[in-house]
């Protein structure tokens, strides 16, 4: 499916995802490599590194944690972008590592977000960017930011640290869990889910937010879920496509002008191990929740992809360009494990529309 470096809408620069152009060299250069190529992004968009609010991390071993942060680090001295960083197989071949990023256009708001009482970050990243009346936050693990030690417990206590700490950072920025939008959670291990999901309910009693949750490695293998979270301050209303209500996300959920869309699936029995029939039921579920938002797929600014197996790509990609026609979103693409055992491929979206 056609993508674009950028796409700009609705007051955010949204960087598809990104992998060395050439994928040679070790950790640090292939890090360097990365950047470089979205300040060439960014620059072409009105924009800079220093206006990026959200970046996600994907790399190939965690055993590169550190020696990315190095690299990372040297390109944000003060007051980085929010971050996420998932273990991950990667699409572009032989790298080690790629990224996704969120931007504001030059001139743009851009305020750090930290509690008063917190420890900085020790990895290269701020717990919270403003913009407007969007605050974006860090992948959050079971730490304590008050001073930067590992919380232990299971999935369980870890999810209610997380959530803890989502709500500090939010009452810094004046909101609450209310205001959240839009959730993706990370966890290693499958059998974790629905515990996980018995301890988020209770901070989102009415209307959810949307929300991916899928399988993947985390960098520090002390951890038993990761959560990256946005928030709005702006008017939040659900988006019904008028399937059965879902205790732990809504399908959608429009704030201001963004729409943000929880990962659909279309695992059934007639697409049981097709993944291109299980695409084309995704994107049906897809298109009829953004019809609910008075939108159509020519409004989607941004498209997350995971799939379970990276060499299902091209069928994905086929249903993908019938759906968006002309249309190129940006767009990153994630192997990771899916939650229904059955699922071949999961799609989260983002639309704006005025």
């Amino acid at each position: 499916m056609p993508s674009k470096d950028f796409v700009t809408a609705g007051g955010l620069i949204y960087l598809s995802g990104m992998g060395p152009p050439d994928a040679r060299g070790d950790i640090a250069a292939q890090t360097r490599s990365v950047i470089e190529r979205a300040r060439a992004a960014l620059a072409a968009s009105g924009s800079s590194l220093e206006q990026v609010v959200a970046v996600m991390v994907y790399l190939k071993s965690a055993a590169d944690f550190q020696a990315m942060n190095g690299a990372y680090g040297t390109f944000w001295r003060s007051d980085p972008p929010t971050r996420t960083t998932i273990v991950t197989d990667l699409a572009t071949p032989g790298a080690v590592v790629e990224m996704s990023m969120i931007a504001v256009p030059a001139g743009a708001e851009r305020t750090v977000i930290h509690p008063a009482d917190w420890l900085r970050s020790p990895s290269p990243y701020s717990y919270g960017i403003r913009s407007g009346n969007t605050v974006f936050l860090s992948g959050l693990v079971s730490r304590s930011g008050r001073d930067n030690s590992v919380v232990a417990g299971d999935v369980q206590a870890q999810t209610k640290v997380i959530m803890q700490s989502a709500g500090e950072i939010l009452k810094a920025a004046g909101l609450t869990h209310s205001n959240i939008v839009s959730a993706r959670i990370y966890l290693p291990e499958v059998a974790s889910f629905q515990p996980m999901n018995e301890a988020y309910r209770p901070y989102f009693p009415t209307a959810p937010p949307a929300r991916a949750t899928v399988q993947a490695a985390l960098a520090g293998t002390q951890h038993a879920v990761e959560i990256t979270f946005v928030a709005s301050s702006a008017r939040r209303d659900v988006i019904s496509d008028g399937s059965p209500a879902n205790p732990n996300l809504s399908t959608g959920i429009r704030s201001g002008s963004r729409i943000y869309l929880s990962g659909a699936l279309g695992n059934t029995a007639e697409t049981r191990g097709d993944v291109a029939a299980q695409t084309r039921a995704t994107l049906a579920r897809l298109r009829s929740a953004l019809a609910a938002a008075a939108c159509s797929p020519a409004d989607v600014v941004d498209a997350l992809i995971y799939v379970t197996d990276l060499n299902s790509l091209r069928d994905v990609d086929r249903e993908l360009r019938a759906f968006f026609g002309g249309h190129a979103p940006a767009r990153t693409n994630v192997r990771a494990g899916l939650m229904a055992a059955d699922a071949l491929v999961e799609i989260m979206m983002t639309a704006v529309k005025p």
